[in-house]
């Protein structure tokens, strides 16, 4: 007989689309704990622009994973994958379900499919593709990667440069491409674990989502992200640089705050960045394998969460995750 794995569930979606809600939803029908897969909220002091539940809301739904780091660290994929693993192990030990919920695409990819034997970072070799980096520009430097490893540079951004930093760090420590690496990947996702269910929330109408992002956005500044980011921005051990400050939001009023451009500027880039984020995130699910699809609005206005969280429940339920 094959052995019965235990449950887990991931809420999937785009910026903005109401994941959290629905997870506080599903909480009050289902015994689980919530893990927050959400590259920014892993940083304190990035609480507003990184539309991290309020303190109110973590106490009452508590959410692993979030004010984990200092926004001067880093924080990689590995170390997601381990600590999302042990918190979901946990969380089953005593007796719940984890229900991870987020919109860090790549994060979810990982704990599905596990990570490629990679080296760890070097810092003397990054130090030597940053110093390529400010003589030649990283146009160039992403050129290079694509005539190493084309399969790569298709999924990087070419002003992504911290990405294109690492897939040529790869290839200088070990003498093979990133891709060739990631084909062999170790089986260290959840998979053998978990029994996975999947939820993708979708929309119809996306400038229903987009109207969403620019009223949350408008919502932030009101709640004080210009403050917070002043705050941050005093800090003299940050900088643009780190993937803390890359944010959507943070990046942009920082650059006003370096006098780079009006603040209306910076909130209208932001909202754009934000629109940008949302369109990565739907081409990440668009093919998104094993995941039931949740209709967020009827082509013109929003459904109910109380529809959405019964969509859920119903198929919950034929998975053998609610019990009678």
């Amino acid at each position: 007989m094959s052995k019965v794995l235990p449950p887990a569930i991931f809420i999937m979606g785009p910026t903005a689309s109401g994941k959290t809600d629905l997870a506080i939803a599903l909480r009050k029908h289902l015994p689980v704990d919530l893990i927050s897969v959400d590259s920014a909220q892993v940083y304190r002091q990035l609480d507003i622009g990184s539309a991290k539940p309020d303190a109110t809301t973590l106490t009452d739904h508590p959410h692993r994973l979030i004010d984990i780091r200092d926004p001067a660290e880093a924080y990689s994929v590995a170390e997601f994958l381990k600590d999302a693993t042990e918190q979901m192990a946990e969380i089953t030990a005593a007796g719940r379900i984890p229900l991870l919920v987020g919109g860090s695409m790549l994060y979810f990819k990982i704990l599905l499919e596990g990570l490629s034997d990679l080296p760890e970072a070097n810092q003397g070799v990054r130090d030597q593709i940053q110093q390529r980096a400010d003589e030649f520009g990283w146009p160039s430097l992403y050129d290079e990667l694509n005539q190493i490893d084309p399969q790569t540079a298709a999924k990087i951004h070419p002003n992504h440069s911290q990405r294109i930093q690492r897939a040529l760090e790869v290839y200088q420590l070990t003498g093979m491409s990133m891709s060739h690496l990631q084909a062999a990947a170790s089986n260290n996702g959840v998979l053998d674990y978990y029994s996975v269910v999947q939820f993708s929330l979708t929309f119809d109408d996306r400038a229903l989502l987009h109207r969403r992002i620019e009223q949350r956005f408008e919502q932030m500044m009101s709640s004080g992200l210009l403050a917070e980011v002043v705050g941050l921005h005093e800090r003299e051990d940050l900088n643009t640089d780190l993937p803390s400050m890359r944010a959507a939001g943070y990046q942009q009023i920082w650059q006003h705050l370096d006098g780079q451009c009006t603040l209306e500027e910076a909130v209208e880039r932001s909202i754009v960045a934000s629109r940008q984020l949302a369109k990565r995130q739907i081409t990440w699910l668009r093919n998104w394998p094993n995941a039931h699809e949740i209709q967020v609005d009827d082509g013109q206005t929003y459904i109910s969460l109380e529809n959405s969280c019964k969509q859920c429940l119903k198929i919950l339920s034929q998975h053998s995750i609610l019990r009678s």
